[in-house]
């Protein structure tokens, strides 16, 4: 064994593409260029990235110390009929010994068809080189499939363009992103409890109103004013405020429970990825993170997200959907926040911390039952950087 660790190479290249989908940024794989068993596949994302990190910077590897910007994503051939390829998300946590396989990530999915056509796992038609790719992409995480549907240059992704998201500098090619039947994404239920707002009682915090919905990720809704908030604070701002951030908590914890997600709030406290929690206001005025005065009336509500213990610096695609689909259902509290309108499937503009995200849901209430039929969104992507990551051999295998 000894003369064994001794021959094998300190690091180990895995063939990799590093990209920004939407506010997200991730390490991109081959499932072919993994291991077969599964379970090594966490010591190398780890390694990977560059967790855990006690310091929370992940620089020994590609992650930024934020969850926006420490991912990993895995395309392999397809396992389903309706489906071109599957597409597995990792979650990988700073400071924790651990990857997260429990939910999506809705900005990487706006990178995951572009790979696929530059990688040739799609093949593009001659005669299609410079129009439109449609990419079929199965969610392993959630069972879900998502349409992506990109403008072609020379039969690859298009970069270039003259959209403009939220948290991201200049501008890009737009990818359109389709999440069909989103609902019951991590519980099978689009209203894990049956009704459309619930009264927990939480240790620590008392009785408070929710709103439990499961669409594309699962998510617990309340109202900013609730919880002692405004809904305009700056993300740090929010952080540096104990006192809210425990009342979170221990709400997510209790919503988990109540979902079905885990099985008490110990267990949840663990299990952090799922649901995040969101919370609203009516329209207001407020100030980007960028120091730009926007007014109440660019949007249709105020929403934030917390998300792993952290509050979000924009907005997760995939929360951003579920509260589309919430801001649907009447009777929610995000409903009861939404700027009024006759239209069901007008776009929801939310304003967040970055500036304003606009979500598109097609929500229906038939023979009594709630069904969200869709959502969909407008991103960017980019492909950053190509080649290999170097990875640790003593992390990575058996001594």
């Amino acid at each position: 064994m000894a003369q064994h660790a001794a021959q094998r190479p300190p690091q180990l290249r895995i063939p990799a593409v590093f990209m920004r989908g939407g506010t997200a940024n991730a390490v991109v794989f081959h499932q072919k260029d993994l291991p077969a068993d599964r379970k090594q596949w966490d010591a190398i994302f780890l390694a990977a990235i560059g967790s855990p990190d006690p310091y929370g910077r992940q620089l020994d590897g590609m992650g930024g110390g934020y969850t926006a910007v420490s991912k990993v994503c895995v395309i392999g051939p397809s396992t389903r009929d309706d489906a071109d390829i599957d597409y597995t998300f990792a979650q990988i946590p700073i400071k924790e010994l651990r990857v997260e396989y429990a939910a999506n990530c809705g900005n990487m999915s706006a990178a995951m068809g572009p790979f696929a056509v530059d990688e040739g796992l799609v093949p593009v038609r001659e005669a299609d080189a410079n129009g439109e790719a449609l990419v079929r992409i199965h969610n392993t995480n959630t069972k879900k499939v998502i349409h992506a549907r990109f403008p072609l240059v020379n039969g690859v992704a298009a970069v270039d363009g003259d959209l403009e998201i939220p948290g991201v500098g200049g501008t890009g090619a737009p990818v359109r992103l389709e999440f069909l039947s989103p609902g019951g994404a991590a519980t099978g239920k689009l209203l894990p409890t049956g009704n459309v707002r619930d009264t927990l009682d939480v240790p620590d915090v008392g009785k408070i109103e929710v709103s439990m919905i499961d669409a594309a990720n699962p998510c617990v809704f309340v109202r900013a004013r609730d919880v002692g908030l405004q809904g305009t604070e700056q993300p740090a701002d929010v952080e540096a405020r104990a006192d809210v951030m425990a009342k979170f908590a221990a709400i997510r914890c209790a919503a988990s429970v109540a979902m079905g997600i885990t099985r008490d709030v110990n267990e949840a406290a663990t299990r952090m990825t799922n649901p995040s929690i969101g919370y609203v206001a009516p329209p207001q005025d407020w100030t980007l993170s960028s120091g730009e005065r926007r007014n109440a009336s660019d949007i249709d509500i105020t929403g934030r997200m917390i998300a792993r213990g952290q509050a979000h610096r924009d907005m997760p695609l995939t929360r951003s959907l579920c509260m589309a689909v919430a801001s649907r259902i009447k009777g929610t509290i995000v409903h009861e926040a939404t700027r009024a309108t006759d239209n069901p499937d007008a776009e929801l503009r939310i304003g967040m911390p970055a500036g304003v995200i606009t979500a598109a849901a097609e929500v229906r209430l038939t023979g009594g039952q709630w069904t969200a039929l869709r959502g969909s969104f407008l991103r960017t992507q980019r492909r950053l950087f190509e080649g290999s990551v170097l990875v640790r051999a003593s992390q990575t295998l058996p001594a």
